[in-house]
C-alpha cells in the first residue's frame, strides 16, 4: 500500500506579514496531484490542519476543496486533529464524512477503533492519534500523572490491544501529533511542555509498522518506522535551511517500510543574513539572497538611520529586522533578549526569583510553578475548545 504522508498545513496562517493562502492553495495543488499521478492509495494528515481554533473563512474553504478533490479522486484520506485545531470543530460530520472516503479522527477516546484499508495483500489498520493535552484526557485514560509520555502511552496499548485482535497479517498504521525525543524543534510550533517535560520516547511506538507524525516542521526520520513528514511551507526564519517535503512511504506486505520524500511548491526561498549594514548592502555573496524573503540581522555597535528602507532597495522581501550590536558579553547593554534566548518560561520564573530574593526555588517551589505553568496551559486549552 502507497501512502502520502503529510501534516502541518496551518491553513490561515500567515509568514510574519506576507498572506500565504495562494502558497497554500498551490500546496493542496501539488498534493492532488501527487496522489494522482504517484498512485497513492491514502493520504495521511498528522494533525494542525488549521492554525488556530477558529481559523479564518478563507482558510475553511480551502480545507473544504481539498476534502472534496481526494474525495473525487477515490483515495481515502485519514486525519487527525493537532494542538493548533479546535478538535471539536475539525471532528464535526466525522461520521457523514467518512462516508466519502475521508476518515477525521478527533476524538481520544476513539484512538483503539481504527480505520481499516485493505490492499491485495490483507488489512491495513490505521489509527488516529489525536494531540492529546494531558491534563484533558488523563482521566479518559486512566493516568495519574498528567504527561505526555503517559497518555501517549496508555492510547498505544489500546492500539496494540485492537491489533492483538485483528487477523495474523494485518499491517497497522499510527498518526500522532506530538514532539518525539530525537526530534529537531523550531521557532514556529506552539510549546506543549507538560510536567516540564515535552519529548516522548520513539520506543511508545513499537509494535505498529508505521508512525506517521505531525507537529515538528522539519522533515525527519526518527527512526525508519517513526517519521515526521514536516510543514508544507515555511512558518518561520529557523525553518531557512528545512526541505519542505512530504513523505511518499511503501507499506510492504510484510510490513516493511520504504520511504521517498516528495518536494513541496515554496514561494520563496528564506535567508537569514546577519552583519554590518553596510556590508550587508555592498557584499557580493549575498546576491543570491536578493529575491529571498530575508530576516537580517544588524550587529552595528550604533543603529543605523533608515535600515529597513535601505535594506529593502537590495533584498525587496525583507520581511523581519533584529537588532543585535556587537558588544561584549557582559556589557550590561547586551540585549535582554539574548539572555533570555533558549531558556524555557520555568526556569525565566526561576531566574526572577532568584533575582528579587537573592536564592533560587527550592524543589518543592519548582513543583508549584510547573502546576501553575501547567495549569494555565491547560485552561488556554480548554478556552479554544470551548470558542
Amino acid at each position: 500500500m502507497r501512502l502520502l504522508h503529510t501534516s502541518d498545513w496551518h491553513l490561515g496562517r500567515a509568514f510574519h506579514r506576507v498572506n500565504m493562502l495562494d502558497a497554500q492553495a498551490a500546496f493542496i495543488d501539488h498534493l492532488v496531484t501527487t496522489v494522482r499521478e504517484r498512485g497513492v492509495d491514502a493520504v495521511v494528515v498528522s494533525g494542525d490542519v488549521y492554525d488556530r481554533a477558529v481559523p479564518p473563512l478563507n482558510a475553511v474553504e480551502l480545507f473544504d476543496d481539498a476534502l472534496h478533490r481526494l474525495a473525487g479522486l477515490g483515495v481515502p484520506t485519514v486525519m487527525i486533529s493537532g494542538n493548533h485545531d479546535s478538535a471539536r470543530r475539525l471532528g464535526v460530520g466525522a461520521g457523514l464524512i467518512g462516508r466519502a472516503g475521508i476518515h477525521l479522527r478527533t476524538d481520544p477516546a476513539a484512538c483503539g477503533t481504527p480505520v481499516v484499508l485493505p490492499d491485495a495483500h490483507g488489512d491495513v489498520a490505521f489509527y488516529g492519534l489525536p494531540y492529546l493535552e494531558p491534563a484533558l484526557v488523563k482521566d479518559e485514560f486512566g493516568v495519574h500523572q498528567a504527561g505526555h509520555e503517559a497518555v501517549l502511552a496508555a492510547a498505544m496499548d489500546r492500539v496494540r490491544a485492537d491489533l492483538a485482535t485483528r487477523p495474523p497479517g494485518t499491517r497497522s498504521v499510527v498518526l500522532a501529533h506530538a514532539f518525539v525525543t530525537g526530534g529537531e524543534p523550531s521557532d514556529s510550533e506552539r510549546d506543549i511542555t507538560a510536567g516540564g517535560v515535552a519529548a516522548v520516547p520513539a520506543g511508545v511506538f513499537s509494535g505498529v509498522d508505521y508512525a506517521a507524525l505531525g507537529h515538528l516542521h522539519g522533515s525527519q526520520t526518527i527512526t525508519e518506522r517513526v517519521r515526521y513528514s514536516g510543514s508544507p511551507l515555511p512558518y518561520s526564519f529557523s525553518e531557512a535551511d528545512h526541505r519542505k517535503s512530504m513523505w511518499l512511504v511503501d507499506l510492504g506486505a510484510d510490513g516493511s517500510v520504504a520511504a521517498d520524500r516528495v518536494d513541496c511548491p515554496v514561494p520563496r526561498a528564506l535567508a537569514r543574513i546577519r552583519g554590518r549594514l553596510e556590508d550587508l548592502l555592498a557584499d557580493p555573496e549575498l546576491e543570491r539572497h536578493e529575491q529571498a524573503w530575508v530576516e537580517a540581522t544588524l550587529t552595528d555597535p550604533v543603529r543605523p538611520a533608515e535600515p529597513m528602507a535601505r535594506l529593502s532597495g537590495r533584498y525587496p522581501h525583507t520581511l523581519s529586522l533584529v537588532f543585535d550590536p556587537e558588544r561584549a558579553p557582559e556589557d550590561p547593554a547586551a540585549s535582554y533578549a539574548r539572555r533570555l534566548a533558549g531558556r524555557s518560561d520555568r526556569q525565566i520564573a526561576e531566574d526572577f526569583v532568584a533575582h528579587v530574593r537573592g536564592a533560587g526555588p527550592d524543589e518543592r517551589e519548582r513543583l508549584v510553578l510547573q502546576d501553575a505553568f501547567d495549569a494555565v496551559r491547560a485552561d488556554e486549552a480548554v478556552r479554544e475548545v470551548a470558542r
